[in-house]
């Protein structure tokens, strides 16, 4: 096969990708937001959490033009998953993939703009381990795209080579393409059809990084303490800097706020502070953000 035989046979192999995955991608509008989704079950329209207006209607367009009224069953910001209940019949929902993703594999990422399909085309950069966001979600894999996606197709779809969901793609820090992976959609969706919302962590304090030791190394610093909340009933004071947890040394906020996940709640850990120039050592039962 030539060279020129095999380029048509891929792009027509794209093609009918894009083609049959577009009809169970949506377009969806909110409050001066635009961006995609997905059906995941009938009735259930998956989106990115940070692309969806906080309040306001919600409408979605499917790719027949049909466009109807939408609820939020619940979302999620830690994982950037959030839930849509819309009626009436549905496409099936896309495959999921099973299979980890390599770098350097191909991938099609596809949206929708108002009934029209929305298409990138790129590979994996990076493909790791399980790790946490920034406001400490667990997501079952670190996949980063190398492509350009277009800010309407944010919480639409990503494809492997066989045509098979890997997850959803969202901005990430500096809009780098990431995907939430599928095993994490099916986790955090399946607990907002139930419950609307998933538990985070809470200890009940404002917390600022701050240096210490001269600037040698920094730590989080307590800002606040909420009345009657964990913190407060653990006994810690406004300006302690807490240094440690369960024994692991903190270094700041966003580090500390990793470890506030849903497993956290209801655990008790030891925390270390430091206060007036002395190391105290304190039990803390973290509870359940409101």
């Amino acid at each position: 096969m030539d060279d020129h035989s095999s380029l048509e046979t891929l792009s027509t192999h794209l093609s009918r990708l894009i083609e049959d995955a577009s009809l169970k991608v949506v377009a969806i509008q909110s409050h001066r937001a635009i961006s995609s989704g997905f059906v995941w079950r009938q009735g259930l329209i998956v989106t990115a959490d940070e692309a969806l207006a906080d309040e306001g209607d919600i409408a979605v367009t499917f790719a027949t033009g049909e466009r109807r009224p939408a609820s939020l069953a619940g979302r999620d910001a830690a994982t950037d998953v959030a839930l849509l209940r819309v009626e009436g019949e549905m496409p099936d929902p896309p495959g999921f993939a099973v299979a980890p993703v390599p770098p350097g594999a191909l991938v099609l990422a596809i949206g929708a703009d108002q009934g029209a399909s929305l298409a990138a085309f790129g590979i994996v950069a990076r493909s790791g381990p399980a790790w946490r966001s920034m406001r400490g979600g667990e997501i079952d894999a670190r996949i980063e795209l190398d492509l350009r996606l277009r800010r309407q197709a944010e919480g639409g779809i990503v494809l492997d080579a066989a045509g098979k969901m890997i997850g959803m793609p969202v901005f990430g820090p500096r809009q780098r393409v990431l995907v939430i992976p599928a095993a994490t959609i099916e986790r955090v969706a399946s607990r907002l059809a139930t419950h609307g919302r998933v538990a985070q962590g809470f200890i009940g304090l404002g917390l600022q990084t701050v240096p210490v030791d001269q600037g040698e190394r920094t730590a989080a610093m307590v800002m606040g303490v909420a009345p009657g909340g964990p913190g407060a009933a653990a006994g810690i004071h406004q300006g302690d800097m807490i240094v440690s947890w369960q024994g692991e040394i903190i270094s700041g906020v966003a580090q500390l706020l990793n470890r506030l996940g849903a497993e956290s709640v209801g655990k008790t850990v030891q925390l270390g502070l430091r206060r007036g120039g002395q190391i105290v050592e304190v039990s803390l039962t973290v509870g359940e953000k409101p």
